[in-house]
This record gives structure tokens, C-alpha cells and sequence, in this order.
């Protein structure tokens, strides 16, 4: 017996309401930009996940200073005294999130150095750090690998330069953002990733006193500043998470409202979930003189009751269909009548949790071709990265092994979607990004229970 496994009684429509906080993808980014401060930073709405315990455990490693505000989800990070911390201490982290690799930038600036342990993070594919690497260099950094990981200098200090991502990569896009805005000189960045939580994170960092121009063509200049002082911000709310709900609707044949949830930042999961069938209404934020129920807004889903539809989609970076929407909205797509087809054009092994729902009764077929228009870095490569998904399909309960966070909240959707009792193992990795995940299923009538 251990408590890592949820009991789930699938066959029951979810309905009712549940609140999505700040993006799981900017505030563990915020969190880290506040290191480039002299003075205090506030985060308001910050999520109870377990990428925020990581986070800041590392920023209490390198002396800064968190503690909770006023309101619930308000946190407060003093950067005053950062300091050295131990490769031992940061060890403990290696393994557990991918942020240690942002943190490089910041130190480097702060302390004159950085230390990266092995990283960690979801197994969809290597997600290799060249790219971050290749840009700390082109800054003037100096990186002499270890067994215990990679340790950067930066003996002449950090300057502005011209780089150009060979792929659109959110994380070395951060990587360049965080490094550049007190870098001497300017930046300019070429194929950069243009996501919401980029965006947000240039506000956070144009707050502290950054100067970022965000040109066409994902092209991103920085100035080089002096100095930075702190920020107070509300981070944008996980459009991610809000989606996952949207799609446990669409699979349950439930009704959920998804307090919070923007329509601007999801506009392409919407026209998607609404060619499928879905149906969704939007309620905007009420001003805050209105005193009616009902003032925060948010997006409604729900299942139509009718026959659902096949779609042919391909997943690629902002403004594309996100790749962390694919994974729920494959559940949901076993439920449509038709032949589904789904290419993944950026993580080569994110197919893989599909095998777990065949077992369940699904029909889903991977291949190594690429079933899109879409240009593609996996064609010709021995990657499965497209599927056919043919349904409608009978799903039953069936034992579960969580392999990552989206599959993993994709295998609990299939296991409420399901008739009979399933076992979900490893469930705790899903508070990496989804907040009391437990409590809002209970609130929606799931039945479930630790085991």
C-alpha cells in the first residue's frame, strides 16, 4: 500500500466549478528574475505546486529571503543577501525541476558565478541545454564541465550579443531574457519564443526596470541596464491547467467553469475544442465597483450531448496549438466519432502515455511520419510523433502508471472517463503543475480516493 495511489470510480460526468491560479510555466520564471533585484519582489496568486517548493528551496540556498504576504497565494522574495551555495545543497534539487538552469544568469551577474546539478523534469524527449549554453558563452561566460554538473564563470563580465535560436525554445528564450537585461551593451535575440508566459515575464522584468522591445518576427532586443530593483505583479493564469479541466469535461460528458481562465491566451485551444464539438462560454471579469456574484471571470465547458468530432491537429509553439494542450485533449478525441489525427512537432517522445490508453480500450496508432503540413524537426528520425486516433471508443478502468505531468493528468482524465474503478500510480507528480488537484476533483463530483 503506499498513499501514491489514487483509487478513481470513472463514469461520472464532472460538473461544477474550479479556479486556476498563476501560470505554472511564469511563476517559477518569476521567481528567479527576482534574484536580479536590489530590492524586494511580490507574486501574488502563486499556485501551491511543487515546482514552487523547488524554486524556492534553491532561492533560500543562495540567501534569499521568501515568506508568504497578506493573501493567500502572495509571496515575497528579498534578494539582500544572496550568497554562494554549496554543490552538495543544489545537488539535492538535481533530478527534481529544470530551473536550476535559469538560475545562471542572475548568479552570474550577482555572484560572479553559477553551478548547474543534472536536471530533471519530465522524460518527453532530451530537451538538450545547448541552446542554453551556447547563448550564457556567447555572453562571455566560461563553462567547465564536471561530473557533478557544470560549473560558469564570468571573468570578464557579461555582455550584449547577437543570437539566433535554432528552434523557438521557451526555456533558452528565458534563459537570454534573464541574462541580457543587466548585460552590457544590447542583445538581440532571432527566433525567439513569443508564449504568454514570455510575454508576462518581460512585464515582470520591464517593472524592475529592463528595457525589452518585442519586435515582428520574433525578434526580442534588450538594453542592458545598471542595475534593477524589485517587482509586484499577478502572473497570467495557467492557460495549461485550464485546458485540462476543459478537456475532462469533454471526456466525462461533465459541465466544468474554469474560474480564471482568459480567453486571449487559449484562443487556439478554443476554436479546436470547438470544432470537436465542445461548447464553452466566456464571462469576463466583472470591475471591481460591481458587486454582483460572479465578478471573476472565466471560461465554461461543457459536453453538448451529442455525437463528438474528429479533428486533424498539429501541436507547435505559440501561436500554435500547445503541445501541453495535446495530451488531455487525446482522451477526449477517443470519445469522437471518426478517424483523429494528432502530430507532435515539439517533443519527439510525447506519444508515449498512449499505449497506457489502448490498454483501457482506446484505438490509437503512432507512427514515425510526419500526418501534417506542418514543418518538422522528427521527420525522417525514428520517432513515433504522430498518432490516428479512431473512435469512438468504450474506455474501462485499467491499473496506471503516471510517466510524466501532462500524461499523468491525461491518465486520470481516462480513468474518470472509464467504467469501473482504476488505479492510478504515482499521482503525486501531478502537484507538480495542478494545485490541489485532489480537492477540485472532489468538488466536481469525482469519486476517488488515496489507496
Amino acid at each position: 500500500m503506499t498513499d501514491d495511489v489514487l483509487a478513481v470510480h470513472g463514469g461520472t460526468p464532472l460538473n461544477g466549478r474550479v479556479r486556476v491560479r498563476g501560470a505554472k510555466n511564469l511563476v517559477s520564471k518569476a521567481m528567479v528574475a527576482s534574484v536580479l533585484g536590489d530590492s524586494p519582489s511580490k507574486l501574488y496568486d502563486v499556485p501551491n505546486i511543487r515546482d514552487v517548493e523547488v524554486v524556492t528551496g534553491l532561492l533560500e540556498l543562495h540567501g534569499v529571503r521568501v515568506s508568504k504576504g497578506e493573501t493567500e497565494g502572495e509571496l515575497i522574495f528579498d534578494p539582500s543577501n544572496v550568497e554562494s551555495a554549496s554543490t552538495d545543497e543544489i545537488n539535492v534539487h538535481a533530478g527534481s525541476s529544470r530551473i536550476p538552469i535559469l538560475f545562471c544568469g542572475p548568479l552570474l551577474h550577482r555572484l560572479g558565478h553559477a553551478f548547474i546539478p543534472d536536471l530533471g523534469g519530465c522524460h518527453i524527449g532530451p530537451r538538450p541545454i545547448d541552446f542554453h549554453i551556447q547563448a550564457l558563452r556567447q555572453f562571455g561566460a566560461v563553462v567547465d564541465k564536471a561530473p557533478e554538473g557544470m560549473h560558469l564563470t564570468a571573468p570578464n563580465g557579461l555582455h550584449g550579443t547577437k543570437f539566433e535560436l535554432p528552434y523557438p525554445s521557451v526555456g533558452a528564450t528565458e534563459q537570454v531574457l534573464l541574462t541580457a537585461v543587466l548585460a552590457e551593451g544590447v542583445t538581440e535575440l532571432r527566433n525567439a519564443a513569443v508564449e504568454p508566459e514570455i510575454m508576462d515575464l518581460i512585464c515582470i522584468l520591464q517593472k524592475m526596470g529592463a528595457i525589452i522591445t518585442v519586435h515582428t518576427d520574433r525578434v526580442i532586443e534588450i538594453q542592458g541596464v545598471k542595475r534593477l530593483g524589485g517587482y509586484s505583479h499577478r502572473p497570467i493564469p495557467d492557460r495549461i491547467e485550464a485546458a485540462s479541466w476543459a478537456a475532462a469535461a469533454l471526456a466525462t460528458r461533465g459541465d466544468i467553469t474554469v474560474l480564471g481562465a482568459q480567453q486571449a491566451d487559449m484562443g487556439t485551444f478554443l476554436n479546436v475544442f470547438r470544432s470537436i464539438g465542445g461548447q464553452f462560454e466566456v464571462t469576463d471579469t466583472l470591475p471591481p465597483n460591481e458587486t454582483r456574484p460572479g465578478r471573476e471571470g472565466g471560461i465554461r465547458f461543457w459536453h453538448p450531448g451529442i455525437e463528438l468530432t474528429a479533428v486533424a491537429l498539429e501541436t507547435d509553439v505559440h501561436p500554435g496549438f500547445a503541445t501541453d494542450w495535446q495530451q488531455p485533449l487525446v482522451v477526449a478525441l477517443t470519445q469522437a466519432r471518426g478517424i483523429s489525427i494528432v502530430h507532435e512537432t515539439v517533443y519527439e517522445q510525447r506519444l508515449g502515455y498512449t499505449e497506457s490508453l489502448n490498454t483501457m480500450g482506446a484505438t490509437i496508432q503512432t507512427y514515425r511520419d510526419c500526418l501534417g503540413g506542418t514543418p518538422c524537426r522528427f521527420g525522417r528520425r525514428n520517432f513515433h510523433h504522430s498518432a490516428v486516433i479512431a473512435g469512438p471508443s468504450k474506455l474501462h478502468a485499467a491499473d496506471l502508471v503516471i510517466p510524466d505531468l501532462r500524461a499523468g493528468f491525461s491518465h486520470l482524465i481516462a480513468a474518470l472517463a472509464a467504467e469501473g474503478t482504476s488505479r492510478v500510480y504515482g499521482v503525486d507528480l501531478i502537484k507538480r503543475g495542478y494545485e490541489n488537484f485532489e480537492t477540485k476533483l472532489s468538488d466536481l463530483g469525482a469519486n476517488v480516493e488515496r489507496v
